[in-house]
């Protein structure tokens, strides 16, 4: 893989970008406070909006780095994140990458994680050179799996007890896509994410 970092990503509705120090009140605000996005997550709510600043700040220096991946979901409309979304796991062997992502309760069944879900899963096949991107969700969270799916997943199993997140040792499922099935499932009239 050619490792490019978190370079911005445009969608219809959406700008995804590197985070910035600044975005930490945002962050507290629209999401990481809220126990109720924390609930299948491995994180608790941050407890201070200087705990979000923290994040967004390392977050900030990070993001020199090429093989991180971590962006800031911003609707055009409002201006201000509303959630992230990050690779949490890279394996160079065999060119994999595994996705993750929150976004705040009240954007939450409007179709705007898997939006950007797929343009970032455009951007590793295209420009970084992935051939398999994964994404896992607790078997509770059946709507995160409708998110994987929608972005053109294919749910692949369940793996017993493989691990921990805010409610203890859970069954995880497992979607994934591959750069093959990825290409063929592109449609002629699709508008291509872009890059600046």
């Amino acid at each position: 893989m050619q490792h490019q970092g978190t370079i911005q990503l445009e969608t219809e509705r959406l700008l995804l970008r590197p985070f910035r120090e600044a975005d930490g009140d945002a962050m507290y605000r629209n999401w990481a406070s809220d126990p109720a996005v924390t609930k299948y997550l491995t994180w608790q709510p941050h407890e201070s909006v200087e705990a979000s600043r923290a994040i967004a700040a390392l977050w900030e220096r990070e993001s020199a780095k090429p093989d991180f991946y971590q962006w800031a979901i911003v609707p055009r409309s409002l201006g201000e994140p509303i959630g992230s979304l990050s690779v949490v796991r890279i394996d160079e062997a065999v060119d994999a990458m595994e996705l993750g992502y929150c976004i705040g309760r009240p954007w939450w069944g409007m179709g705007i994680t898997a939006e950007a879900v797929r343009a970032v899963i455009a951007y590793l096949f295209r420009e970084v050179g992935a051939n398999r991107v994964a994404a896992c969700h607790d078997v509770d969270n059946p709507h995160s799996g409708r998110v994987m799916a929608k972005a053109g997943m294919t749910r692949e199993g369940t793996l017993r007890a493989s691990q921990r997140c805010n409610r203890g040792i859970v069954d995880m499922t497992y979607y994934s896509v591959l750069a093959s099935e990825w290409q063929q499932g592109r449609k002629g009239d699709e508008k291509p994410c872009t890059t600046s």
